[in-house]
């Protein structure tokens, strides 16, 4: 079993980070979008263009996707299809979705999304930080590390 990485590149604030990180333990990194997305001069980046359409990169992902592979997503409902398929799975910022907590989390993002429907809350996440980009950079390698 060999250790792939995948994106949802769309708005993935990290692409670039993902891809030194994983050229540096020589992974195949898969970054999935709907468009827009600029190829890599690494032949371990694999560029796949879906068709634009609600959840047709995270279909793909989760079709694709391995046991103890890692996916990089914001997506909550596609970080529990994951998991689901035995991957690990984290967020940009570094936070991981735990395996036995997902359910909370995916709970949690649907009150969010009622109550910025009702406009009980407006505003969103706070700014992508330094912070958070190192903290994903050491999650990122302490996840492989784990998966090998």
């Amino acid at each position: 079993m060999s250790l792939e990485i995948y994106v949802d590149a769309d708005a993935c604030p990290v692409k670039d980070e993902i891809q030194k990180v994983a050229a540096r333990h020589r992974l195949k990194t898969i970054m999935v979008s709907d468009g827009g997305i600029r190829p890599s001069q690494d032949p371990l980046v694999q560029i796949i263009v879906v068709s634009q359409g609600a959840d047709a990169a995270d279909d793909w992902i989760v079709e694709t996707i391995g046991q103890g592979d890692i996916v990089i997503t914001n997506d909550i409902p596609l970080a529990d299809r994951c998991i689901k398929s035995g991957a690990l799975a984290i967020r940009p910022n570094g936070k991981a979705f735990p395996e036995d907590s997902i359910g909370m989390a995916l709970a949690t993002r649907n009150l969010m999304t009622d109550l910025r429907e009702s406009g009980q809350i407006t505003g969103g996440p706070a700014p992508f930080s330094k912070q958070d980009r190192s903290r994903f950079l050491q999650a990122l390698e302490t996840a492989i590390q784990s998966r090998r």
